[in-house]
């Protein structure tokens, strides 16, 4: 009987995207976040050019491009995923993007990405514009 309690709990989420702020990372980066309470997508928003650093984490992801596309340094190789197309990247696989156009990304992860919920996802905030 706990199971069916929990499942009549539950409830569904409708949710718009134009509905969701923008969190800006820096000034190539901004994205939207819609948490369960297993999963997590994100929309992510990056213009042409806008590195995301070599990092890893916990959580199980997918992405899916839906414009433009990102070019991955992931598993020892060198992936460009296009819009309509998918890449799965396994937990705790290091993995850097750069965007070579204006790209929206959908990722998907299991379970949530806590670091991003709690804002502590210091190697997305640097300053795009800084010059090296």
């Amino acid at each position: 009987m706990a199971d069916t309690d929990a499942i009549e709990k539950a409830k569904a989420d409708y949710v718009k995207w134009k509905e969701i702020e923008v969190e800006s990372l820096n000034s190539l980066i901004g994205r939207q976040l819609i948490v369960g309470s297993n999963m997590m997508v994100a929309r992510v928003l990056l213009k042409k050019g806008a590195k995301v650093p070599l990092h890893s984490h916990h959580n199980e992801q997918i992405t899916y491009i839906l414009e433009g596309a990102l070019h991955f340094h992931i598993d020892n190789r060198e992936i460009t995923v296009s819009a309509g197309e998918v890449l799965c990247i396994p937990p705790n696989m290091p993995h850097e993007a750069l965007a070579l156009e204006d790209t929206v990304d959908l990722d998907i992860f299991n379970p949530p990405r806590q670091d991003w919920i709690d804002k502590d996802d210091a190697y997305l905030r640097y300053d795009a514009d800084a010059k090296a």
